[in-house]
């Protein structure tokens, strides 16, 4: 489904990806494992195309100089060059870290928002199906989506995506900042959207101890480079893993 080809992506002269490639089929739980600033968001921008924005606005202001090189093929085609908002419409769709949503809005006024490109009825079913994932936010339906918990927030991020009904799902952090608890009750929810719905998932994340038994296949990123990869259970067995990871 998707194939990221040699990707290097420059902010002037720092390289926040230096020659990364790796792959996701279709129906998979893909993790990429990595430390702060090991360029694991930089990876979701440019899969998703927000990098493009970024190098548009960074150009317009005068500031940094944003490079990309490498290809990135999404069933087939290379969408290397493809905006944003077209490849949501493909059906690549981004979670962003720290709960991007409408604080001022409510958790229904946020569904609808992040469904305008479909029919109310799709819109309808979608969130009958994220309250069955996210259980809390049911009674939550009309409170401003601001006075929420960090971890509420993230169930709303999460159904928010999924209203726009992906092929792919991309999660950039979906843990960061959230109880073991509510860290729990948000990789059982990513499980369960996977094999129901049979969205295919590419996650991101630092937390590698609740995610490795989730995934179907993980890469290990440091420095914008590929260090590992293999399933689950091998890189939870994988004495450099729990050195790095579990303290081990």
């Amino acid at each position: 489904m998707l194939e990221v080809n040699n990707l290097m992506v420059f902010f002037e002269n720092a390289l926040a990806l230096n020659g990364l490639s790796l792959e996701v089929r279709e129906g998979e739980i893909v993790g990429l494992i990595g430390s702060n600033s090991a360029g694991k968001t930089t990876l979701m921008n440019t899969v998703s195309g927000l990098i493009i924005d970024m190098k548009i606005k960074e150009m317009r202001k005068g500031g940094q100089r944003i490079t990309v090189y490498g290809n990135i093929i999404y069933d087939g085609e290379d969408i290397t060059e493809t905006a944003p908002n077209q490849r949501v419409k493909k059906g690549i769709v981004l979670s962003r870290e720290r709960h991007p949503i409408f604080p001022e809005s409510s958790v229904m006024e946020n569904f609808k928002i992040a469904g305008y490109l479909r029919s109310k009825t799709e819109v309808r079913e979608t969130m009958d199906f994220v309250f069955t994932l996210f259980p809390p936010l049911v009674k939550l339906k009309n409170r401003k989506a601001g006075f929420l918990s960090g971890g509420e927030q993230q169930m709303l991020a999460i159904g928010r995506a999924m209203v726009v009904r992906p092929k792919l799902l991309l999660l950039d952090e979906p843990l960061l900042g959230l109880s073991p608890l509510m860290q729990k009750a948000v990789v059982d929810a990513i499980v369960n959207l996977n094999r129901e719905s049979g969205i295919t998932v590419l996650l991101s994340e630092q937390f590698a101890r609740p995610v490795l038994p989730m995934v179907d296949r993980a890469y290990v990123v440091e420095n914008g480079m590929l260090t590992l990869s293999g399933t689950g259970p091998e890189l939870m067995n994988n004495p450099e893993i729990k050195a790095a990871y579990f303290g081990v």
